[in-house]
């Protein structure tokens, strides 16, 4: 599956399979509940978890799914536990994390250094750029007075952020999920 038009059809394709949707779903109970094991530094800085679910959603569903998913999970997880003032650029770059992860990483085999460098263009355009741009209007603070803690806080999380994603995609392989999707997608097409 080389063209990239191709990977968007396989992932539109999963909207037909209920055992996707089904996934999905658990996936975003999973990201709620990670939301709350968060910790908020400040009105700028935020360390947790809560996007593995999302990054696997991609991993399994595509560039389709993912940016509903993640687009959709935003605004959940605001509704169910609100911190600071909701604001759509937010989930603009939630869209957008998922567009990146699903383009990078569906239906590719599970290795970390594409886990690494799709973690770092998701960090760099979404964390660092998009999301800083998002609290310097939110918050009326200048952009660069804001990049450098996010840059330095981002670049630590993501070597870990990387292990993380890539020790859960490999554990999700040895329980016999991904085969299970594969299955399941090969019975709807």
């Amino acid at each position: 599956m080389k063209h990239p038009f191709e990977r968007i059809k396989a992932s539109y394709r999963e909207f037909r399979n209920i055992k996707a949707i089904t996934i999905c779903a658990m996936f975003g109970a999973l990201s709620i509940i990670l939301g709350y094991f968060s910790i908020q530094i400040g009105d700028f800085l935020k360390i947790g978890f809560s996007s593995l679910p999302n990054e696997a959603v991609a991993y399994l569903f595509g560039p389709v799914v993912a940016p509903l998913f993640g687009g959709i999970m935003d605004i959940l997880k605001y509704m169910i536990k609100p911190t600071g003032a909701f604001f759509p650029g937010f989930t603009i770059t939630a869209i957008v994390a998922g567009l990146i992860n699903g383009f990078l990483l569906y239906k590719r085999p599970i290795k970390l250094s594409r886990i690494l460098i799709t973690k770092f263009l998701v960090i760099v355009i979404c964390d660092i750029v998009l999301n800083t741009i998002w609290l310097s209007i939110l918050y009326g603070k200048g952009f660069m007075v804001l990049l450098p803690m996010r840059a330095i806080k981002n670049l630590i999380m993501w070597p870990i952020e990387g292990l993380l994603l890539f020790t859960m995609l490999k554990m999700l392989d040895t329980s016999g999920l991904l085969k299970e999707v594969q299955t399941s997608r090969n019975s709807i097409s």
